[in-house]
């Protein structure tokens, strides 16, 4: 069957037709932040953008903001099982729905520092420096933060990167509680400052600061996640098409090895070939770094694209801890998630080495906390949520080459993960508890996340200029493959220490624009 009839005037942008080949200019495999934003870029640019995503639509319900729902029940966590190399089984922090993660994840969207893009020290080993510098991605950030509608303001945080002008839209304002806070902490010499949000507060905007924003789905819209302001707005182009509910499986290359020539897929459980000048794979670190290695075969024994042997290589996941920090004398804060402390990021007064990035996390509920006590009466864990502040602490993962995504016997994902750097982790979360009962809270949890919390995964595809020594090239091209991109977090050479989404997002921009469009 052809597929002449997705593409015509009228045709909805949602392909309904069940065909066994699809045919396109750019084929896009995956939603979330790197596939969704590549679509919005090359919306105008008349080329026909065919979107593939494993997933459908996440549905908007009551459940959507309902603790027990999510982290109770699991309503909406819809991934395979993963394993470690020891064997044991756990549900990856992964989503597969139009939008991709993004559509549970907290909406931060600060930058890299410009520190990030360059080699520096740890406790335990050295971040290696990416192949541009800081520079090179402003515009494209300052592109991505006008997208996705990000709230903050420059001139507060120590550590913050030169910037071409103001953020798009003013800080998200404290609750009283917050700003009380802020201002014990800056009594103890440390420069709290706004965090950068991606939610619509414009006037008539649909953002009600509601208390399940981390982890949850949002029942409004109001999260700038990649659907709601990249993929929604590309799919307005009549060039540019979604296929949900679509499996890709495999690539595959022509006799060269040098030429993807079509995308195996499984859509509704039928197959499909995908055909498509250019495909840019985006379906986040490990997926996509398990779909190279199920495209070996040929002039690519080791996986498509994969004469370094690093394909899948090098996995980072961030260190990350929860800490919560109870007063029972004050009363909670239900939109807390508006500050952050990068005191300890860079190496100054507060610490001789960089530690990491601190920031308010939506507000903790029991249910989501029992997951981590589950040996706590319900009961307790809700008067001290009733009375905590939350923190999500972040120290940087660094590359390591056996920490790595292998197929399992059956092509299921196996990931081999010793966190590095754990000493700063380690560090991070005692300054972090220090610092908060000195402002006057007395009681300090913390929960350190494992192997599971896949949400900042990076490096499995890395960029850099020479091919002995990297996947990509600064433009998220594979070296080997000419027409084959792959555009998530797998091209991060370091993880830093902030949410990697935005730079994502930058980073996608800057690969549509100059390296499928060839702009300068």
């Amino acid at each position: 069957m052809t597929t002449t009839g997705i593409w015509g005037p009228g045709t909805p942008p949602v392909v309904r037709r069940d065909d066994s080949h699809y045919d396109a200019d750019v084929a896009v495999i995956g939603s979330g932040a790197g596939g969704a934003t590549v679509a919005w870029a090359l919306a105008a640019t008349g080329a026909r953008v065919l979107v593939v995503e494993r997933g459908g639509f996440l549905p908007r319900e009551a459940a959507n903001w309902s603790p027990e729902a999510v982290f109770g029940d699991g309503r909406y966590r819809n991934a395979e099982t993963w394993h470690t190399t020891a064997g044991t089984p756990f549900t990856p922090a992964a989503h597969y729905y139009v939008g991709g993660t993004t559509k549970v994840y907290g909406a931060s969207l600060p930058r890299l520092r410009e520190s990030d893009f360059e080699a520096a020290e740890h406790p335990d080993g050295t971040s290696p420096a990416w192949p541009f510098p800081y520079a090179d991605l402003e515009p494209y950030y300052a592109e991505a933060e006008r997208l996705y509608r990000v709230h903050g303001r420059a001139g507060q945080d120590p550590t913050e990167p030169a910037r071409s002008g103001p953020h798009p839209h003013p800080p998200v304002a404290h609750a009283p509680r917050i700003a009380e806070l802020a201002e014990r902490l800056r009594a103890q010499g440390l420069h709290p400052h706004p965090l950068e949000l991606g939610i619509d507060l414009r006037e008539g905007g649909t953002c009600v600061r509601c208390g399940t924003c981390d982890g949850f789905p949002c029942r409004v819209g109001a999260k700038s996640d990649a659907e709601t302001r990249a993929l929604r707005p590309a799919l307005r182009s009549p060039t540019v098409r979604l296929l949900t509910h679509t499996y890709v499986s495999r690539l595959r290359t022509g006799a060269s090895g040098r030429t993807v020539t079509a995308v195996e897929a499984h859509r509704n459980g039928h197959p499909v070939t995908i055909t498509a000048g250019t495909v840019v794979v985006s379906c986040g670190a490990v997926n996509s770094a398990a779909l190279l290695l199920r495209s070996a075969g040929g002039a690519h024994p080791g996986g498509l694209g994969n004469g370094s042997g690093l394909v899948g290589r090098n996995l980072m996941l961030h260190h990350n801890s929860m800490l919560m920090a109870v007063d029972p004398r004050r009363d909670p804060a239900v939109f807390q998630k508006t500050l952050a402390v990068n005191d300890y990021y860079h190496a100054g007064p507060h610490t001789p080495r960089p530690l990491g990035n601190l920031q308010l996390m939506g507000k903790v509920h029991p249910a989501a906390m029992a997951t981590a006590h589950p040996h706590v009466p319900r009961r307790l864990l809700g008067e001290l949520a009733d009375r905590s502040v939350d923190w999500w602490l972040i120290s940087e993962d660094l590359p390591l080459p056996g920490n790595r995504v292998l197929l399992g016997p059956d092509g299921g994902i196996t990931l081999h993960w010793r966190p590095v750097n754990a000493r700063a982790h380690r560090r991070l979360v005692a300054a972090g508890a220090r610092m908060m009962r000195r402002a006057g809270h007395p009681l300090v949890l913390t929960h350190r996340m494992g192997v599971e919390h896949t949400g900042h995964q990076c490096g499995t595809t890395v960029a850099g200029h020479d091919p002995a020594r990297s996947v990509l090239d600064p433009y998220c091209r594979s070296h080997e493959v000419p027409n084959l991109f792959v555009v998530d977090g797998g091209f991060f050479p370091s993880s830093a220490a902030v949410n990697p989404t935005l730079t994502i997002v930058a980073q996608a921009l800057r690969a549509a624009r100059r390296a499928v469009l060839r702009d300068p």
